[in-house]
């Protein structure tokens, strides 16, 4: 068995397979999913699993480079974004390397969305609730 938390396969297996500068997007449950990327859905029950809990999880085992956000999620979900903002932080300290942060409209985040190796869906059913991560290196 898997020594480390992430359980779920797909979710395990496709972090795997990054490399440096492939991203993997973590969606609410509203997102449009394009058919290129792999679709790896998470969702149960709207807000199970939330956003913050598929994001935390990601963050045990991907080592994340970047980071985009649509710019829509501080004015219409600010305390979701100061949650994300707060475990891009605390991940910057645990992974010992700047986190850059960059933010783009809601409809280029959707374009941006069809370059991932996958796009995770969570139950989260509040607004913007999306990230794109891209994956850094170890060494």
């Amino acid at each position: 068995m898997k020594k480390g938390r992430l359980l779920n396969a797909e979710l395990s297996h496709v972090i795997a397979r990054l490399g440096h500068t492939d991203t993997l997007t973590i969606a609410d449950a509203g997102l449009p999913i394009p058919a290129g990327p792999q679709r790896i859905d998470l969702a149960l029950t709207p807000g199970t699993p939330d956003f913050m809990q598929v994001v935390n999880a990601v963050a045990l085992e991907m080592q994340v480079e970047s980071a985009l956000i649509a710019e829509e999620i501080q004015q219409h979900n600010p305390p979701l974004h100061r949650a994300l903002i707060a475990a891009l932080e605390a991940l910057q300290q645990q992974q010992g390397n700047v986190i850059t942060i960059r933010y783009l409209s809601h409809e280029l985040f959707k374009q941006h969305t069809q370059r991932s190796q996958a796009v995770i869906r969570s139950g989260e059913c509040s607004p913007f609730a999306n990230v794109i991560l891209s994956a850094g290196v170890t060494f």
